[in-house]
């Protein structure tokens, strides 16, 4: 079974078939927190692209990680999942308590990984989305219409690992979804690393930092 070394052998990787994006004034590569903040920062520093953050969160009903009700994201968007929430009869005022503790989540998480920086501009721009594994492409689906709504010309999904029908979904919503290894059967994303140790907040603002240095500042580029 082969594997990446880590989240960031994983990156250089995945840049390796993102050549066609290198040193494009219009690129930006935004990764998913936390996992995809390392993977994403070679990816970045392959194609000389500025990088950023974007949060996506799924909301599940109390205690049920099997009903999903909502998926929230960065710049205040929001899918209901209003089928499931009628089928699976959860009550209307528990999905609003349970978004209103992922809004606040959300926020915090967004205020220490960006401050009070805005997220880029990403008017007519080519946004590059990187996480280190997808398992159903359902936050990435939520992902794409979240960046198209801030007004991206392309999204690329980017991820070094996913299985055929979690490619098959974001495809239908995306520009392209580029993977290093497409796999089946896909169990989890942690096999297919030798080293999956969590990413701390304080990796995440390293990584950032260092690509702001030395790739430039994604709302200035």
């Amino acid at each position: 079974m082969n594997t990446f070394l880590d989240r960031r052998e994983a990156g250089r990787m995945l840049a390796s078939r993102l050549g066609a994006y290198a040193n494009r004034s219009d690129v930006v590569v935004l990764a998913v927190p936390r996992g995809g903040v390392p993977v994403a920062y070679e990816v970045a520093r392959a194609l000389a692209a500025p990088l950023d953050v974007f949060l996506v969160r799924k909301v599940y009903a109390p205690g049920r990680d099997d009903i999903q009700v909502a998926t929230i994201a960065t710049g205040d968007f929001e899918v209901l999942e209003t089928s499931t929430i009628e089928t699976r009869g959860v009550d209307r005022r528990v999905v609003e308590h349970e978004m209103g503790a992922a809004r606040r989540d959300l926020a915090a998480q967004e205020r220490t990984y960006r401050g009070s920086r805005p997220l880029a501009d990403l008017t007519g721009r080519t946004v590059i989305l990187v996480y280190d594994g997808i398992v159903t492409g359902g936050s990435m689906v939520a992902s794409v219409a979240a960046l198209r709504a801030r007004g991206a010309a392309r999204v690329i999904v980017a991820s070094p690992v996913a299985p055929p029908n979690a490619v098959a979904s974001v495809t239908q919503v995306a520009d392209g979804c580029v993977c290093v290894m497409t796999v089946e059967p896909f169990y989890r994303i942690g096999i297919w690393y030798d080293d999956f140790a969590p990413v701390s907040d304080a990796s995440v603002l390293m990584f950032l930092d260092c690509a702001a240095r030395t790739l430039g500042d994604a709302a200035a580029a």
